[in-house]
């Protein structure tokens, strides 16, 4: 350990360093400030050339910039490089389907002049674009050759998810994810169809959507029950516009995806025409237990009016991002204080890899180990907010941060719930992608058939199954299934269903 006196020397000079760093931030502001007003303002005085001066302003901006950029100390870690897997190992899992095998011209002119004695191999990657094929279903018909009066006999014709219809279950399977997670609309997927070798109206693109939701509805209702009965949900929602047929024509209104989960269980997303609290009232009707969400009140009122059977939790990321917002506006005050959020993560990442676990476990860690933290923060918190303008990008961050105190801080009494919201969000982002495209939902009754069919996806891609397979699966089994009591073998997580797919899977079948 190094003298107290060399420790006491490098503190006084790293105390001059910054007071002569402050001191040429004051002075690029004052010169900011008088280029600004020579530029902008109106006085009378000498005038110099605009072009000039807006040059020296934009120098004297980018000078002060990197003044007052955080110290290395409270700076964002870059991320690690990853090295780059060889394309032979990237694609080792591919199957092989076709060997092409390349004589020199010599060998082929004397093969018996040659011997072999090696190989040279190389692999190009090709694909199978989708098309589409016929499987063609023959039910024999009978006759009894010695009572010939008898009613011929044939097999009864196999349940499908389209009676009647001429659609299978993997090419429904195929449009769904097309939509839901290429994102792609139903009008491309008409004009595209054209390639997969003959064309698909958009009705019954439409309808087969439709049936699908129909189908896949119970498996849905199975993992909504599932969420509320399990006493921790994370909760957010998301606005998509919907065509409105009593708006005027093209108008289009406000409509709401409101999305809940929980870590490693399903996504529920369940559409809404507003936001209002009586809402979120009816999408948690029966729930009791731990509620994470952001600051919208609703939120909190309805915590409020549960008798004490709902416990609110906030979200720290929430908290953080302004922080983060502000950091342009005060470097070193924001920086310390996304310091001190950074060791509460720092804390969850380590008890994640030791394999505490147990919720009662992990609210003692909590309690013990945030609170000179949680303190902290909350001191530096109140003492900036006395400082800060109100409406500046860092009042605005200390306000958000103890307005939503006493949801952060009850973390330390729920070892279950998680520090944000992050995994509820990006669960949200499909639809995000989606609405961009798509634009808006056709009809305000469609809107559930998408909340459906997003649930599903994106509950499949949280527990790492594949979307199509496991559709093609779950449409061509629940028609035939006499017994749908408990879906709960088929819904995403615990549903026999492949995790990946090759190539000659997403022919649609």
């Amino acid at each position: 350990m190094p003298p107290a006196e060399a420790l006491y020397a490098e503190n006084q000079q790293l105390r001059a360093e910054v007071a002569q760093r402050d001191a040429l931030i004051d002075t690029l502001q004052a010169q900011i400030a008088w280029l600004r007003q020579r530029l902008f303002g109106g006085g009378q005085g000498e005038k110099l050339e605009t072009a000039q001066l807006q040059l020296q302003l934009e120098e004297l901006t980018k000078l002060l910039e990197r003044q007052a950029q955080p110290v290395a100390a409270y700076a964002r870690r870059a991320p690690q490089s990853t090295v780059r897997q060889a394309p032979a190992e990237h694609f080792a899992h591919l199957p092989v389907e076709e060997v092409v095998t390349i004589e020199p011209d010599e060998v082929q002119a004397a093969p018996e002049a040659y011997e072999r004695i090696g190989q040279e191999e190389t692999f190009e990657v090709d694909l199978h674009p989708p098309r589409l094929l016929k499987r063609q279903i023959v039910r024999p018909k009978y006759r009894h050759k010695a009572e010939r009066e008898r009613p011929p006999v044939v097999a009864p014709a196999p349940a499908r998810v389209v009676m009647g219809g001429y659609a299978s279950a993997g090419l429904i399977a195929w449009v769904a994810l097309s939509k839901y997670v290429d994102h792609l609309p139903l009008y491309r997927q008409e004009k595209m169809s054209e390639r997969w070798g003959a064309r698909l109206s958009r009705q019954s693109l439409c309808d087969w959507i439709d049936v699908a939701a129909q189908w896949l509805e119970p498996i849905y209702k199975t993992m909504r029950r599932g969420l509320i009965e399990g006493g921790y949900v994370q909760v957010d929602e998301t606005p998509v516009r919907c065509h409105d047929p009593d708006a005027k024509k093209g108008q289009t209104t406000q409509g709401w995806l409101w999305v809940m989960g929980r870590p490693d269980s399903d996504v529920v997303f369940d559409w809404r025409l507003s936001r209002r609290h009586g809402e979120l009232t009816s999408l948690l009707d029966g729930f009791a237990g731990v509620l994470q969400s952001d600051g919208y009140e609703a939120y909190a009122r309805l915590a409020q009016t549960s008798g004490g059977t709902i416990v609110p939790v906030a979200c720290w990321a929430h908290a953080r991002r302004r922080f983060h917002e502000a950091l342009a506006e005060a470097p070193l005050q924001a920086a310390f204080v996304l310091k001190l959020i950074g060791h509460l993560y720092a804390h969850e990442r380590r008890w994640d890899a030791e394999g505490y676990t147990d919720p009662a476990q992990r609210a003692h860690l909590r309690t013990r180990d945030f609170a000179w933290t949680l303190s902290l923060l909350k001191k530096v918190a109140l003492r900036l907010r006395q400082r800060a303008r109100p409406k500046s990008r860092l009042g605005e961050a200390c306000g958000y941060l103890l307005g939503q105190w006493s949801p952060l801080v009850t973390h330390c009494l729920t070892g279950q719930s998680r520090l944000d919201n992050n995994l509820i969000e990006n669960a949200i982002r499909p639809s995000a992608l989606g609405k961009k495209n798509w634009l808006f939902i056709g009809a305000p009754d469609a809107g559930q058939r998408s909340a459906i069919l997003y649930s599903i996806v994106v509950s499949c891609q949280r527990h790492h199954k594949d979307p199509h397979l496991y559709l093609r699966d779950v449409l061509t089994r629940l028609p035939t299934m006499t017994n749908q009591d408990d879906l709960t073998p088929l819904t995403p997580p615990t549903g026999n269903h492949p995790p990946h797919q090759s190539c000659s899977d997403k022919i649609p079948r």
